[in-house]
């Protein structure tokens, strides 16, 4: 009688368990395969990460249900009622409250100067991600100079010789000047220190494009390619977050799986496959039919029929490098390749813990504000020095939920990176200094209580510096974790949609000569597989359904 094939699915995240929880639960399919899942941590879960933090559930990566309508992932979450809790999560009332827009210095910022900066980078992101063209954007109303400057963008980026190899980040940047062509002559302002009008339009830009590195993991815009935007997809409906955590639905989707299928702490150095046809590979024992070898950190080993590749794409690049050999041989040029072109960032989170005075949580009366922060660039010779160069390309610093003493700011690239090797004192010791030209705190109220945290309105020198107290930190280390090596990934200038189908592709695929005697012996799934839904957990979803469907297909056509 003949052995059942193995299926060793390499890594317990997201695209792994649903490509498992999809095999193991197919009619028959008990029957058919001995299914394995190989984990190099010691949690499932992969990108996926729920924690706790001063009593309030977190999440340290995925976070956003990224539309309901059509979602998987809330689906799943409906289904096993992980959208209803008694206890507090992160963003659980979503966008609560109109943000505060303070410039450095201790200025708010008001509408008139905020809001038009930022409809103009909304639309002009529109125009990149294809919901605004240039035969649907009006030209009454308001719309029309931002219309205007989305237009003369793309006639400046086609008039160079079309998009390609154009970035998202040159397209911003022409919309910009645009925009200020468009707007000439206009009253300078007064009250802002030595803010200039067209500083402070470009900083509050500026402070827009740091969210929308956030959004992609490009650390750098200019690197992100403009064609590729448009082929992005998102569900309709609001973005919300899972009440019981991100977590349940990885508890769910392994839930099926009988003890021994998922094992932890075997972390893969090395696979051994066959791209010349089927040829046993020897064993201590003898000879084994298997014609993957996979090796795993503590010198045990394990064969297979098919191994289902969810490592990120971080593992990825770092494993097909010139001196490294995580396949042997090597993956063909067309797969390593794509994997090279495309993009993986890094996007980190920071939580921290306030209050007034440092002795006690505020109470409903002192509210810290959903603060969006405007930074002098880098460079400039009018920034503060006592702020740190990492907080100077993070968007906003703002509660979880209202009333929650939790505090939330996100970093992507190298300042992401520079998070993660920063003590909790230097990282309190950097936020104080940003946080205590903005927001002091008047100490002496009537009934010894605190208000609401007052705005310094640019007299830095007069300042509290001791009114608002950070105390515990935590931090999310995505880009050091070897597991990861980043977040997620995205299209960078010089790849293509195309590349993320590349890396779909199976080996030896399915009708090639290396297949007649043993087809798809590597499988490839996880966000930066999928084409449309790169970067998302739903596009990672959507990634282990498609091969876990692929060999049952195949088995279902070819018998075992």
């Amino acid at each position: 009688m003949s052995k059942k094939p193995r299926i060793v699915i390499i890594g317990a995240g997201m695209a792994g368990l649903t490509a498992a929880n999809k095999l193991y639960t197919s009619i028959g399919s008990d029957h058919l395969f001995e299914l394995v899942v190989v984990e190099g941590g010691d949690r499932i879960g992969g990108r996926i990460n729920t924690s706790e933090f001063c009593g309030d559930r977190i999440e340290m990566g995925a976070t956003w249900i990224h539309g309901i309508g059509g979602s998987p992932v809330h689906q799943i979450a409906r289904e096993i009622h992980a959208l209803e809790s008694d206890k507090p999560w992160e963003c659980m009332d979503g966008f609560s409250g109109e943000p505060k827009t303070i410039a450095e210095g201790g200025f708010e910022l008001n509408a008139s100067i905020v809001d038009p900066i930022s409809t103009l980078f909304k639309n002009l992101m529109d125009f990149a991600q294809g919901k605004l063209t240039e035969d649907s954007a009006g030209s009454e109303g308001d719309a029309c100079c931002y219309n205007f400057a989305a237009k003369a963008a793309l006639k400046d980026c086609t008039s160079n010789g079309g998009f390609g190899n154009q970035s998202v980040g040159a397209f911003l940047r022409r919309g910009l000047a645009a925009y200020w062509d468009s707007c000439k002559d206009r009253e300078e302002l007064n009250g802002y220190g030595k803010w200039s009008r067209k500083l402070l339009e470009e900083a509050v830009f500026a402070m827009h494009e740091n969210t929308q590195r956030t959004y992609t993991s490009a650390g750098d815009l200019f690197n992100l390619d403009y064609e590729a935007e448009s082929e992005y997809r998102m569900f309709p409906g609001e973005e919300i977050t899972i009440s019981k955590g991100y977590l349940s639905i990885i508890e769910h989707l392994a839930s099926v799986l009988p003890p021994g299928v998922i094992q932890l702490g075997r972390k893969v150095t090395r696979i051994e496959w066959q791209p010349e046809g089927h040829k046993s590979i020897q064993v201590p024992n003898g000879y084994d039919s298997g014609p993957v070898k996979i090796e795993f950190c503590d010198g045990s080993f394990m064969l297979a029929d098919h191994v289902i590749v969810t490592v990120s794409l971080g593992v990825l690049k770092s494993g097909t490098g010139q001196d490294s050999g995580m396949f042997n041989p090597p993956l063909p040029p067309f797969k390593t390749e794509a994997i090279s072109r495309l993009g993986y960032g890094v996007v980190n989170k920071l939580f921290l813990q306030w209050s007034p005075n440092g002795n006690r949580p505020a109470n409903d009366k002192e509210k810290f504000p959903y603060l969006q922060i405007v930074f002098h660039p880098p460079e400039s010779e009018l920034r503060h020095e006592k702020i740190p160069g990492w907080m100077r390309r993070t968007a906003s610093l703002s509660p979880i939920y209202n009333n929650s003493s939790v505090l939330l700011s996100w970093f992507a690239g190298k300042e992401a990176l520079e998070l993660e090797t920063l003590s909790d004192e230097e990282i309190i010791n950097g936020v104080s200094a940003t946080v205590s030209g903005l927001l002091p705190v008047s100490k002496h109220h009537k009934e010894d209580k605190y208000n609401s945290p007052e705005f310094c309105n640019g007299n830095v020198e007069s300042c509290d510096d001791n009114g608002v107290r950070f105390g515990k930190v935590l931090k999310s280390k995505w880009g050091s974790d070897p597991l990861f090596l980043g977040s997620y990934s995205y299209v960078a200038v010089g790849s293509s949609g195309v590349d993320l189908d590349t890396m779909a592709e199976p080996l030896p695929k399915l009708g090639s000569t290396d297949s007649d005697h043993h087809p798809l012996q590597i499988l490839f799934a996880g966000e930066a597989t999928h084409r449309t839904h790169y970067s998302t957990t739903h596009g990672a979803y959507f990634s282990g359904l498609r091969e876990a469907n692929r060999l049952l297909k195949h088995y279902r056509c070819v018998g075992v």
